[in-house]
C-alpha cells in the first residue's frame, strides 16, 4: 500500500508490557528485525530481569535502541509511569502492546476474593489503564493491541477468574477504538489459544495438557499440538501495521480452538 494511509513498522517506537520473555520477548526481537527503531520492554520484577536483558540485546543487535523498564502494573499511577518512562527514553510511542496476563484454573467454588482480585487487577485492570495510558500518549495514528484469550469463545468449566476477569478487554478494546479512532489509533485484542509457553504448563494437570495438545483443528500440523508463539507474533505485528484497517476487534487466533 502507497499513500497517506500506509503503515509500516519501520522507524516506529513500541513498547511491550511484559516484553522480557515468552510472547513478548519474541514480538520485541521479531519487531527490531523488522525495522522497528525503538523498542521499550517492561518486565515485572528482578526474577525476570535477565531474561528481559536479553531481549534487550537481541533488539540492539538488530540495530533499535532497546530500554528496559521494570515495574509491577496493577495499578493506575505504575501504568502511568511506564507510559511516562517509555515516551521519555525513546522520545514518542507509536504503538503499544499489552502481553501481561495471569493464569487461574480452579472451580468457582474454590476461589477466594484474594485471588480473585489478584486475577481482576492483572488481567482487567492493568489492561484498563494501559489501553487509558496508551490512548492519552500515542502519536497519531497509533496502534494498540492488548493479549487476552481464546477462552473467550468456549463454554468450559474451571476458568471462570481467568476468561472472567480477561472478557473486559473486549469491551474496553471496542470502546477505546471510538475513541481514539479520530487520531487514526487502531485498537484491537489477540486471543491465542493456549500456548507453548511456562505460562500454561503450572496452571494444567497432565490430562488436561494432552486434551489441549488434540483440541485445536490443526493440532496435528504441530510439533505440541499448541498454540505456537512464533504463529502469534505475525499477526500482531500485522495489526500495528498494514492492519491497521481492522479496529475495535478482538481476534482468536488458535488453529480452530475455539471460535465465536
Amino acid at each position: 500500500m502507497s499513500g497517506p494511509n500506509k503503515r509500516s513498522i519501520e522507524g516506529k517506537h513500541v513498547l511491550i508490557a511484559g516484553g522480557g520473555k515468552n510472547l513478548g520477548g519474541l514480538l520485541a526481537r521479531d519487531l527490531a528485525a523488522h525495522g522497528a527503531a525503538q523498542v521499550a520492554i517492561h518486565y515485572n520484577s528482578p526474577a525476570t530481569r535477565a531474561e528481559a536483558e536479553a531481549t534487550a540485546d537481541a533488539v540492539r543487535q538488530s540495530g533499535a535502541g532497546a530500554h528496559l523498564i521494570a515495574a509491577d502494573l496493577t495499578s493506575a499511577a505504575a501504568v502511568g509511569a511506564l507510559f511516562d518512562d517509555a515516551r521519555n527514553a525513546m522520545g514518542r510511542i507509536d504503538a503499544a502492546v499489552n502481553t501481561v496476563g495471569k493464569v487461574l484454573k480452579k472451580p468457582i467454588a474454590e476461589i477466594g476474593e484474594a485471588e480473585f482480585d489478584e486475577m481482576s487487577a492483572v488481567n482487567s485492570k492493568v489492561a484498563f489503564f494501559f489501553i487509558r495510558e496508551a490512548g492519552r500518549t500515542l502519536a497519531e495514528r497509533g496502534s494498540i493491541c492488548t493479549l487476552v484469550t481464546s477462552l473467550l469463545g468456549a463454554y468450559t468449566p474451571f476458568y471462570a477468574a481467568y476468561a472472567g476477569t480477561k472478557a473486559p478487554v473486549e469491551h474496553y478494546t471496542r470502546a477505546a477504538s471510538k475513541e481514539f479512532g479520530a487520531r487514526g489509533i487502531s485498537v484491537t485484542a489477540i486471543g491465542p489459544g493456549p500456548m507453548d509457553t511456562p505460562f500454561f504448563y503450572p496452571a494444567e494437570g497432565a490430562d488436561a495438557v494432552a486434551y489441549h495438545r488434540t483440541a485445536a483443528a490443526l493440532s496435528p500440523f504441530t510439533a505440541t499440538g499448541l498454540t505456537d508463539i512464533a504463529d502469534i507474533v505475525p499477526w500482531i505485528r500485522f495489526l500495528l501495521t498494514e492492519g491497521w484497517w481492522m479496529t475495535g476487534q478482538t481476534i482468536l487466533v488458535n488453529g480452530g480452538y475455539t471460535t465465536k
